[in-house]
């Protein structure tokens, strides 16, 4: 259930693109202040001193990604009404929140023709690699990779419906795209505000390939896994899904391995259960399984752990060892900061390492 709360603007503490973060007094409760999102499509910008009114559960329930309050309203200061469009795709549909936007692939976009054209039409990504992880904390280290090998490289992110819905909520897409590292994003399925919406992760593909012109994708969650502690209750098997779809579409699936070597719990040290099941289970296709060879125990560990994954799963996974040289400096030049269940790269470097390896690695697929 929904838990309202009404406050008043006291700060501005932060901003970037389609979001603004506040400082809310809470109404009614003697020197609450608490942090509040403000999606600015949604609601407009409040400004200090208007009243808010707000979705509390997220910050009441002491959630760790969303755990913030989030503006519904402010219904004294109520925004225009956007540019007319016609776009008739709604997303975040029957809920009171849902908006209509102009999807890449439907009739009345620009992009029509291209998305109905021979290679589209046929599904062909024409070999392109695409990189698949689990948590959206993997994104930055993906990029690093690919950057490492080819700094050259047109990577777009395609940001699937797992986590947050908003790619807004990500501030770190934000400061990739400002910093050159990201071409464009697509949003797919429920999953909006983008540079391109798509229907789809398929057509979402075809929209990075032949509209953005991407040398690579990369496939991740928004910000927000959702997890269960059992074996298929996580929102991460979406990542076997997604590289059955890069098969179908004639592109080239690129496995990020969720690794780790300081996670507390059991069954995410070395490679996490939720690696295991996505691309073990999940994946029904070809795939490459890169892994960052290092001179060490855990390193070997991993290692033998993805070679007994690949020999074990209902796809073909083939490993593919990538060498580690340059991957830490790419890392430490990430222009945000490397964070994965609240642990930075020098409190778990093996997970950023692999999934850097991943970008290297699909760095390698181009011509």
């Amino acid at each position: 259930m929904m838990q309202w709360r009404e406050g008043v603007v006291e700060d501005v503490r932060g901003r970037w693109p389609g979001a603004v973060e506040y400082a809310v007094r809470l109404v009614g409760e003697d020197d609450v202040t608490v942090r509040a999102l403000a999606y600015t499509a949604l609601v407009g910008e409040p400004e200090v001193g208007d009243r808010v009114l707000l979705n509390a559960s997220a910050l009441l329930r002491g959630l760790g990604t969303g755990g913030l309050a989030f503006v519904v309203a402010a219904p004294d200061r109520l925004p225009p009404d956007p540019p007319g469009s016609e776009g008739h795709i709604v997303k975040a549909r029957y809920t009171p929140q849902q908006q209509m936007f102009m999807a890449v692939d439907e009739q009345d976009s620009p992009h029509h023709a291209v998305m109905t054209g021979q290679l589209a039409s046929d599904g062909d990504l024409q070999g392109m690699p695409v990189v698949v992880a689990d948590l959206h904390s993997a994104l930055p280290a993906v990029l690093a990779g690919i950057r490492a090998e080819r700094p050259d490289a047109k990577v777009v992110y395609l940001m699937t419906d797992g986590g947050a819905l908003p790619i807004a909520f990500s501030r770190n897409v934000a400061a990739l795209k400002e910093a050159g590292w990201l071409a464009g994003t697509v949003t797919v399925g429920q999953a909006y505000g983008g540079d391109h919406e798509a229907v789809t992760l398929h057509s979402g593909l075809l929209a990075a390939r032949h509209v953005l012109g991407a040398d690579v994708a990369v496939v991740i969650q928004g910000p927000g896994n959702v997890g269960t502690g059992t074996r298929w209750g996580y929102t991460g098997v979406a990542a076997g899904e997604a590289l059955n779809a890069a098969h179908t579409l004639r592109g080239r699936g690129v496995a990020a391995l969720r690794v780790s070597d300081a996670d507390p719990r059991g069954r995410h040290r070395g490679i996490s259960h939720h690696s295991t099941t996505a691309y073990g289970r999940i994946a029904l296709v070809p795939a490459d399984l890169p892994v960052a060879v290092t001179d060490d125990e855990f390193g070997a560990l991993v290692l033998s752990q993805a070679r007994e994954l690949a020999m074990a799963a209902t796809g073909d996974l083939t490993v593919r060892e990538v060498g580690p040289d340059g991957l830490d400096d790419a890392l430490r030049s990430s222009p945000v900061r490397l964070s994965t269940m609240g642990r930075g790269l020098d409190e778990d470097h093996a997970a950023f390492l692999h999934s850097a390896a991943a970008g290297r690695w699909a760095a390698t697929l181009l011509p």
